[in-house]
């Protein structure tokens, strides 16, 4: 087929294709936008890691230059310090209280936010606001002096200042963890209302009560976000410090009950000048959380429900 050009007729115009901006310009802009992101992860993460990493093998007071030992901190960490296997005791025997309490009354206040229906926004916003004070120092002494002879809980109960006895110290450390389940309790609420309701409604077809929609229903289709919640109130409780400094006066006492694995760091290297040391301890607690962290990932494979995978 050929087509004629009638004389004097301008041909026809065509809209201009714009053109793209060559690779290189278009990365230089990204890279422009990305470097106050960069800057800050090199200056404020990565470089302080690499120095801690390097004073961990060495003698650093903070006042002399810091002199090379190899892995003498680890090996008296490991062998030498009866206090560190303390701290790492006291350690984990928060995280098993404090983790577990706190996720189930967050789920318990989720659920029952989940079924009102005046108040919701309000009631959502009070149970947040611990989570949004609880680390502070000023919330952490207030809870010592609640917990303190003579105080509220000695008043109410009788049984004495709880920071002063070494059976329960550690407790009302966790206690002060667990009042913070706001953060976790948002979370839950969010899932919560992504359940579809045609579910429940055959679960009572079927018969079940709401114990068994609570194990058949809500448990598999929030367990992705009772994962996620898991994992992050767990790397939490292994770096808690706050508390246990507020309720100790940074002693860790009474008799080292609540000396847990942060408040020892922090002994170590800012009271005793021992950084090289406490670097060490650092990059325990780092490895020690990851291994936790790959392990919960590992195991999450078994009791993890994903509704658009079908095969789990």
């Amino acid at each position: 087929m050929t087509t004629t050009t009638i004389p004097g007729r301008a041909k026809p115009a065509t809209a201009a294709t714009p053109k793209r901006r060559p690779r290189r310009e278009r990365q230089g802009a990204a890279w422009v936008f990305l470097s106050p992101w960069v800057l800050g992860a090199v200056v404020l993460t990565l470089l302080p890691m690499a120095v801690s990493l390097y004073l961990s093998f060495t003698d650093y007071d903070l006042f002399n230059p810091p002199r090379w030992v190899g892995l003498r901190n680890y090996v008296q960490m490991f062998t030498e310090d009866p206090r560190y296997w303390r701290s790492v005791v006291t350690t984990l025997t928060y995280v098993v209280i404090a983790v577990p309490l706190q996720l189930a009354l967050a789920l318990v206040v989720a659920i029952a936010l989940k079924s009102m229906r005046r108040g919701k926004a309000f009631y959502r916003s009070a149970f947040y606001a611990p989570s949004l004070l609880g680390a502070s120092m000023s919330i952490a002494l207030v809870w010592r002096a609640v917990f303190n002879d003579g105080g509220t809980v000695d008043n109410l109960f009788g049984t004495g200042g709880w920071v002063n006895q070494p059976g329960w110290a550690l407790l009302a450390v966790a206690l002060l963890t667990v009042w913070q389940f706001g953060a976790p309790m948002v979370i839950f609420l969010a899932g919560l209302q992504q359940i579809p309701g045609e579910l429940y409604e055959a679960a009572a077809v079927d018969g079940a009560g709401r114990w068994r929609q609570f194990l058949s229903v809500t448990v598999p289709m929030l367990s992705p976000v009772l994962f996620f919640n898991l994992v992050l109130q767990t790397i939490q409780a292994f770096q808690v410090f706050t508390p246990a400094f507020a309720l100790s006066a940074g002693k860790g006492g009474p008799a080292d009950s609540t000396l847990v694995y942060t408040l020892y760091l922090y002994d170590r290297g800012f009271v005793a000048s021992h950084m090289g040391y406490a670097s060490a301890m650092a990059w325990v607690l780092l490895i020690v959380i990851g291994a936790v962290t790959a392990v919960l990932f590992r195991t999450s494979r078994s009791w993890v429900f994903y509704a658009s995978e079908g095969d789990r």
